[in-house]
């Protein structure tokens, strides 16, 4: 299923996930990549992870990788369904909340709610990353490139911008062969 047979699959799948995502849109990347690659074969996990990196290197919100698959999988009406059905329901979500949340703002079960959350949304952000690294892994050139990248971006304060062009330069001089 693709082109326009596939808006309604896209429409449901990215609800789903922006009711999912706590901490941000990084955190559901695991399940998005399931979604599109597994359930739903659209496109390899390779394809997937170029697409995120695209999303990545390209200026605009770090989830421009929604509005990438929808593209991918069903041209420009994709693109606009992916997005605004990542982006609509948690905004909505939000906004019917929000008063709720700041006049609970002291109470002592939102902040244990809080508590609750933020380990759970780095364990989703840490699962995305494992998801991520699997699927561009694909010999010991990249895995060790992939551990140098990771060793700079926590230990240096190198621009990512740069590291991102190292690799893409490693790349198109078939280092990374």
């Amino acid at each position: 299923m693709t082109g326009g047979a596939a808006l309604p699959s896209l429409a449901l799948i990215f609800a789903q996930l922006s009711l999912l995502a706590f901490g941000g849109g990084n955190t559901v990347l695991p399940e998005m990549q399931r979604q599109v690659v597994q359930v739903h074969p659209w496109m390899t996990a390779s394809e997937f992870a170029s697409l995120f990196a695209l999303a990545q290197a390209a200026p605009g919100p770090n989830m421009l990788v929604a509005t990438l698959v929808g593209w991918r999988v069903a041209g420009l009406g994709g693109a606009l369904v992916a997005t605004l059905s990542l982006c609509a329901p948690s905004s909505l979500l939000t906004f019917g909340t929000a008063h709720l949340w700041y006049r609970f703002r002291d109470a002592p079960w939102r902040k244990l709610v809080q508590r609750g959350l933020a380990p759970v949304t780095a364990g989703l952000i840490m699962a995305s990353a494992v998801v991520l690294t699997e699927s561009t892994s694909t010999g010991w050139r990249t895995s060790v490139l992939t551990v140098v990248a990771t060793v700079l971006f926590l230990r240096t304060k190198l621009h990512p911008l740069t590291v991102l062009a190292a690799g893409a330069a490693l790349g198109v001089v078939g280092v990374l062969g």
